[in-house]
């Protein structure tokens, strides 16, 4: 992913792609470095994170970029690698021993997103192998103009009308660039286009329906037209042309794996050993469900009181509110127990995935920018079945939501998950830690709230023996059915990317070894092969709670879990080897 804007959620999307086939680059020369390392910060986004990327500057509430689009040509994204480059040289060229504690950890952070950048675009190519980063980011490009009213509906529409008129440009530069892509990334651009066409047919004009300028109006539907009609023949190009043709790998090799994972989380652990940790959590997790389970009712096997329980969920209809009808409680606990201090009564707003992001995403959290000062809202996405789908396809996708994960997943979501750590964003130590950040960090993060929160007792009726307390055990067979889910992202990623695993065997895993259902285990061997290092989960939480341990060594008797929450939580979301610094003050293993 491009970068953490506000948190890592599925409607900020990779934005830029690069041309790497061209003519070697010329070196720029090498500057001085700075003298002041704020200055180099600010050059650094100034001239290269929000230049090349103007829909991130939206999302982080800088609305001077609103009326630019991402340059997707070749020519510019030569400039971008060149930019990268140079910006990587004058990072390190800056002496650690200059900087303070916090400005040395945003060095690491800033030179892993350069690096981790430059793989992208230059070693892994993905802008010539997936097709739906041109339509989905697009749609996002509008979808942050339009979610939020920032500035007044007219204003913001203007911004659209800009963006969207340089639209058809997009699609020349992925009939360009796009050659021998993965039959899966097609499959999932021509899955993801009729919500995307969908969204600007309905979702964009139903945003601006109190705008009465007739004039706008007009321009408006000029160019609005012209994006679906560039649409519609992109998906035509994408079925007669595109797919047939579709024959490249996704796979990014053991070498690359291993890069990305050092470069955006600071992981340098071999791959096998990351294996043998994973394995291990994933069999302790299975263990501790099947004791759970037989507490719940010792006469059926896990597999059945799996598939009972994806039959206790709401209707599609009431999911929504049945979501809405558990954050209160959530929060009143933590405030209750001192978990964590929580710097807001304002609460988030649940309402259904945009369509543009509904093939890949379950649940998420859009949080505003942390540079917007206007308009504040949150919001809690939750994807429900489509309407052309079948009872059987209802039926396994309302599985995941039954009523352990939906507690799981609000958890995770909104508190003390994401949406925390949005309300803490404003005390993050610098810029580039309220901008750039590890997935370890943020879906670490929540991943390890939906154990916490129980094993401080959330859900447990006081009264009663854990045996007893069948409500309580079906909530921690949710927790560990999500976990599960995550055990089997960890283990799929690394080996369907190392060629260990095929697509199906990736699918099953999920099934069997992760007790999902197989429309949840497609949709996530989908995602993981475009989100190769989606460990990140399990990889943070097994992080999360080792610094918990050592930092409660240090502290002794003076130790409280809310004070640790806080001291964690205010660092912003660096790596988690950064963070260990900072708390612990020494270099040990993350693991």
């Amino acid at each position: 992913m491009r970068a953490v804007l506000s948190l890592l959620t599925a409607l900020i999307l990779t934005s830029t792609f690069t041309a790497s086939q061209s003519k070697p680059h010329k070196q720029a020369s090498k500057p001085a470095p700075p003298a002041n390392w704020d200055t180099l910060v600010e050059e650094f986004f100034s001239q290269n994170y929000f230049k090349f990327g103007p829909t991130a500057g939206t999302a982080a509430g800088f609305h001077q970029y609103d009326p630019l689009l991402e340059d997707y040509s070749r020519a510019a994204m030569e400039k971008e690698i060149l930019s990268l480059k140079d910006f990587r040289s004058r990072f390190e060229d800056f002496s650690p021993e200059k900087l303070n504690e916090v400005q040395r950890g945003d060095r690491l952070v800033a030179l892993g997103y350069i690096n981790s950048t430059l793989l992208d675009l230059d070693t892994l190519q993905l802008w010539r192998k997936n097709p739906d980063r041109y339509s989905s980011n697009i749609t996002n490009s509008v979808f942050v103009i339009m979610s939020r009213n920032f500035a007044s509906p007219e204003a913001r529409l203007r911004s659209v009308i800009a963006r969207e008129k340089q639209m058809p440009t997009v699609f020349d530069a992925a009939h360009a660039n796009l050659s021998n892509p993965p039959k899966i990334y097609t499959q999932v651009a021509l899955m993801q286009l009729p919500g995307i066409i969908s969204f600007f047919q309905k979702d964009v004009p139903e945003a601006f329906k109190n705008v009465h300028d007739e004039k706008l109006l007009k321009q408006f539907k000029a160019s609005n037209d012209t994006v679906i009609h560039a649409l519609e023949n992109y998906e035509k190009w994408m079925k007669n042309d595109l797919l047939p043709r579709s024959n490249g790998d996704f796979r990014l090799g053991a070498g690359n794996y291993s890069k990305k994972l050092l470069y955006d989380e600071m992981v340098d652990i071999p791959l096998d050993k990351l294996l043998e940790i994973g394995m291990a959590d994933l069999r302790r997790n299975q263990q501790r469900y099947k004791e759970t389970a037989a507490m719940l009712d010792p006469s059926q096997t896990p597999q059945q009181i799996l598939e009972q329980m994806g039959k206790d969920h709401p209707e599609p209809d009431k999911l929504l509110q049945s979501f809405r009808d558990v954050l209160g409680g959530l929060k009143a606990y933590i405030e209750e127990k001192k978990i964590i201090t929580i710097p807001s009564e304002v609460m988030p707003i649940i309402e259904e995935t945009p369509p543009f992001a509904r093939a890949l995403t379950f649940a998420s959290m859009d949080t505003p920018g942390p540079f917007e000062t206007k308009a504040k809202e949150a919001y809690f996405n939750v994807t429900l079945p489509e309407h052309d789908w079948t009872p059987e396809q209802v039926a396994e996708h309302m599985a995941g939501f039954n009523y352990g994960t939906i507690i799981s997943t609000a958890v995770h979501e909104a508190y003390p998950g994401h949406y925390i750590q949005f309300l803490w964003e404003p005390q993050a130590p610098s810029k580039i830690r309220k901008l750039l950040g590890a997935a370890t960090d943020v879906e670490g993060w929540a991943h390890y709230c939906e154990q916490m929160m129980l094993d401080e007792g959330y859900g447990r009726d006081p009264n009663l023996s854990l045996e007893q307390d069948k409500k309580f055990l079906k909530l921690r067979l949710g927790q560990l059915q999500d976990a599960l889910l995550r055990n089997a992202r960890f283990i799929v990623g690394i080996k369907m990317h190392t060629g260990e695993m095929t697509f199906d065997q990736g699918v099953n895993f999920f099934v069997t070894e992760g007790y999902q259902s197989r429309t949840n285990g497609e949709r996530e061997t989908r995602r993981g092969t475009s989100d190769p290092t989606y460990l990140y989960y399990t990889l943070g939480k097994l992080q999360i709670l080792k610094l918990r341990e050592d930092y409660k060594k240090k502290m002794g008797d003076k130790f409280t879990l809310q004070e640790f929450h806080d001291q964690f939580i205010k660092q912003g979301f660096p790596p988690i080897k950064v963070i260990r610094k900072a708390m612990l003050g020494d270099d040990s293993p993350v693991l």
